[in-house]
């Protein structure tokens, strides 16, 4: 079994179709048609079925169009690790960042590890949460961050930071009257929450927070950012949530943060990593600072 073969299973898994897969390797069909059949020959079984309605993979083709990807993507690294070596790093570190879990701390600590080991390279990518986790499963990430360990049980959720959740209420609304505003008496209120597509972990926790709520939470609008979520809380659209490091950055006149009555509204960031993997010495060393920093 050769990479071309397995550039070719690739090719034609992902369009099912041998004259557009063969057009896109900058082959003829025939050749094509050859190596796919030296692959399944080898492999003892067919990895696609051939009819009049098409070209579709068969449950082998399926699984093994998953570990051969897989595959790619160890490749790929490899790759990208000989570049940083010989561009004078010493390895890489990527990292997925999700739910708005971007802070100070972070950037404070990202900066702290590229000056004590600037021949580390560390990226950075904001994904959605099931972009990272799959990136995580496949190794296109390292390790993630991300405000839900609701996770399976092959990725392992470690606490890292605990925030106090606050109300974002306009300058002049009835609930400033509350030092601590009660969790029921926010179900009367309508809510600016952030877009579930780009902050799902975030959005799961908030939805634990109100599930007490004797009704059902009335949202009025879904913000892709914190600026625009604050934009429409001092706009009168409704509340919102945050912390009350993320708010006092924004230095908006025209919302107050006030604390809530109850607990449990903390948002945590968790730092994500594959179970099954053992970390590289320059993961376990950013690991190692980055709970020395925590416990500091």
């Amino acid at each position: 079994m050769e990479l071309r073969h397995l550039r070719c299973f690739v090719a034609l898994a992902e369009e099912l179709h041998f004259t557009r897969a063969a057009e896109r390797l900058h082959i003829e069909q025939p050749p094509l048609s050859r190596t796919i059949k030296e692959l399944e020959d080898e492999l003892g079984t067919l990895l696609f079925d051939r009819d009049r309605r098409g070209t579709r993979l068969t449950p082998a083709g399926t699984v093994f169009l998953q570990d051969v990807r897989r595959l790619f993507t160890v490749l790929d690294q490899a790759r990208e690790n000989v570049k940083a070596v010989a561009a004078g790093l010493n390895g890489s570190l990527r990292i997925a960042i999700s739910d708005g879990t971007v802070d100070q701390r972070l950037s404070a600590f990202l900066a702290d590890c590229r000056e004590e080991e600037p021949e580390i390279e560390i990226r950075l990518s904001e994904v959605p949460l099931a972009e990272q986790i799959r990136g995580l499963r496949s190794g296109d990430f390292t390790i993630g961050f991300a405000h839900t360990a609701d996770v399976e049980n092959d990725i392992v959720a470690e606490p890292i930071w605990r925030d106090p959740l606050v109300i974002a209420v306009p300058a002049r609304h009835e609930l400033l009257a509350h030092k601590e505003v009660p969790l029921q008496e926010i179900g009367d209120h309508p809510l600016v929450l952030c877009d579930p597509r780009v902050c799902e972990g975030y959005c799961r926790e908030l939805s634990r927070l109100l599930r007490p709520l004797e009704r059902e939470p009335n949202i009025v609008g879904h913000a892709s950012s914190l600026d625009m979520m604050l934009t429409l809380v001092g706009a009168g659209y409704g509340l919102g949530f945050t912390t009350a490091a993320r708010l006092a950055v924004s230095r908006r006149a025209d919302v107050v943060a006030r604390p809530l009555a109850v607990d449990s509204a903390v948002i945590t960031t968790y730092l994500l990593r594959p179970r099954r993997d053992t970390p590289s010495p320059p993961l376990e060393r950013f690991i190692a600072r980055l709970r020395s920093q925590v416990d500091g």
